[in-house]
């Protein structure tokens, strides 16, 4: 019998499959919805399996002490960097803060004073928050990471929330409760491949002329031309990616409840701020700074799960 083929995998909505251009992506923050912030800045310290009693309605383990697999991330606390205004969708202006950390010098360029006020831009229809993350205060650098996140709520909520958190510093307790959360990252870059590592191709015959690594064809003659379709070598990883409804287990703070192994998480070191415990997996290597936004859509069997945490195993 001979073997039956199929069209090449790789989904043509990832196309063009080049290098993100920055570690951080955009989000569109008009569809998600959350009290306050929208987003958090967080790192990634890596996946291990933990101890927890399975508390999910109508489970087979229901009530036992069960293994799951954990993705573990450190998210020190934010602070904001300038508050931005929107009119009709577009920017109209930006107030920047008064007390900013000498290492976002690194980062970007200052005015010499700031003369925006908040007051100054009363026909804004919508603001956002430009916060960076106090990386210092972990093992991985010193720069921090710079993003845009949007606020929940009407515009004097929002405007509520920049005056109260203005000079502080915001704690991912504060921004999400225990439910579902997608993780917004790119993933590990894995440089160029062949269409075969690249597309998931079946490998040819032994017998085949030119190797056994590639496409059967390249298309005809007339038209002679080659298809953007048609698998080819390129990049690999290193593409702006999101999960979707990922669990949260835990929400802790280093200090209330000390998670660390003696020699330290493998490739990361010590936590030394609040951290997030995640069922599964996620995107990304080891220390890959993480933008963690409030689910977008979340489904029935994500939400339904209750897991209450006992330890690392």
């Amino acid at each position: 019998m001979p073997k039956h083929g199929h069209i090449r995998k790789g989904s043509l909505q990832f196309y063009p499959r080049v290098r993100a251009k920055k570690m951080l992506p955009r989000v569109s923050w008009s569809f998600l919805n959350n009290k306050n912030l929208l987003g958090f800045i967080g790192y990634k310290v890596g996946m291990y399996s933990a101890f927890v009693k399975d508390n999910t309605p109508n489970s087979m383990t229901k009530g036992q002490r069960i293994i799951i697999p954990i993705t573990i991330i450190e998210c020190p606390k934010l602070k904001i960097f300038s508050i931005r205004f929107y009119k009709n969708k577009k920017p109209i202006g930006e107030v920047l803060n008064n007390n900013l950390d000498k290492e976002l010098k690194r980062k970007v360029k200052f005015p010499k004073e700031v003369k925006k006020k908040l007051e100054d831009y009363k026909d804004a229809d919508d603001v956002r928050l430009l916060v960076y993350s106090q990386v210092k205060k972990t093992n991985i650098k010193k720069t921090p990471d710079l993003t845009e996140v949007g606020l929940g709520g009407n515009l004097n909520e929002k405007l509520e929330f920049i005056k109260n958190n203005l000079n502080k510093e915001i704690s991912i307790k504060d921004v999400f409760p225990l439910g579902l959360v997608d993780i917004r990252g790119v993933t590990k870059g894995k440089g160029t491949q062949g269409p075969t590592k690249r597309f998931g191709l079946s490998l040819k015959s032994h017998k085949s002329e030119k190797g056994v690594r590639g496409p059967g064809s390249g298309g005809p003659w007339h038209p002679s031309k080659v298809s953007f379709r048609e698998p080819k070598s390129g990049q690999m990883g290193f593409f702006s990616r999101i999960n979707y409804n990922n669990k949260i287990v835990l929400i802790g703070d280093i200090n209330e409840k000390d998670i660390n192994p003696k020699e330290g998480f493998k490739n990361y070191g010590k936590i030394k701020t609040d951290y997030l415990i995640l069922f599964g997996s996620i995107l990304g290597p080891c220390k890959r700074q993480l933008l963690i936004t409030s689910s977008l859509r979340e489904t029935k069997k994500q939400s339904k799960k209750n897991y209450e945490f006992i330890e690392l195993r």
